[in-house]
């Protein structure tokens, strides 16, 4: 996987806090989270549906601003930064891959990923073109969303968020509308990245096995981290069972 070498991708939150208006009453999306992720980690985040595990990834990203606490991600302090500061560290350090792909319909492969790269200013034509080959698609650069399966889209859509050589990628249910054998080629192809570059991979799922190839597992659960789980040896995504 073409990613630029060195363990990268650190998150420090602490007390991290954030509510979503509802009417007269608020949702608690996050409620003081503590969270610490080294540098190169692999972190999977598990809890039923609206434990917090989105929301997370958005204040994360810089998607969404907390209400309070501090956030470090990357050495970058996010805490108190204006909403224009923060697309610049997402531009700049995090790579983001969702669960519906949203590629662009009239571009081909090759310009959803050179499209990025133009944007940012990161990356180039010639690396659009490498990271289709690191992904397997070197032969369908020229193909358009609709003539690409789900799986060959989530291929692109994982080439476009690391055209820009992030600190960070993170995932919200990366494999959670794919087969079982297209889910686990996405999973190789983050654990590649992971392994042979140091990306730091925080990725958002349901499915509980997914967390074998994780060095951390967080469970959530309204709002709060329920718990934290270090794991010395993650399996080969390979060996995760479905």
């Amino acid at each position: 996987m073409a990613v630029a070498a060195g363990a990268r991708g650190g998150v420090l939150l602490r007390g991290v806090s954030k509510s979503y208006a509802s009417g007269e009453a608020a949702v608690h999306a996050l409620r003081d989270v503590d969270l610490d992720i080294g540098p190169g980690e692999v972190v999977v985040v598990l809890g039923p549906s609206g434990s917090g595990k989105t929301t997370l990834l958005n204040v994360v990203g810089g998607i969404e601003a907390a209400d309070r606490g501090r956030i470090r991600v990357a050495g970058k302090e996010l805490t108190g930064r204006p909403p224009g500061s923060l697309s610049g560290f997402r531009r700049e350090h995090v790579g983001f891959v969702f669960q519906f792909f949203n590629l662009i319909p009239t571009l081909t492969a090759r310009e959803n990923i050179e499209v990025v790269a133009e944007l940012t200013r990161r990356g180039d034509r010639r690396r659009a073109v490498e990271l289709l080959a690191a992904v397997g698609l070197a032969d369908r650069s020229d193909a358009f969303p609709a003539q690409l399966s789900g799986g060959e889209q989530q291929r692109v859509a994982l080439a476009r968020s690391l055209v820009t050589d992030p600190d960070l990628l993170l995932a919200d249910e990366p494999t959670g509308a794919l087969d079982m054998a297209t889910g686990r080629t996405i999973l190789r192809l983050l654990q590649d990245a992971n392994r042979e570059a140091g990306l730091g991979v925080l990725m958002v799922t349901h499915n509980a096995a997914v967390a074998a190839m994780a060095h951390q597992v967080v469970t959530m659960r309204d709002g709060r981290v329920q718990s934290v789980e270090r794991r010395p040896a993650p399996v080969d995504a390979d060996q995760v069972s479905w």
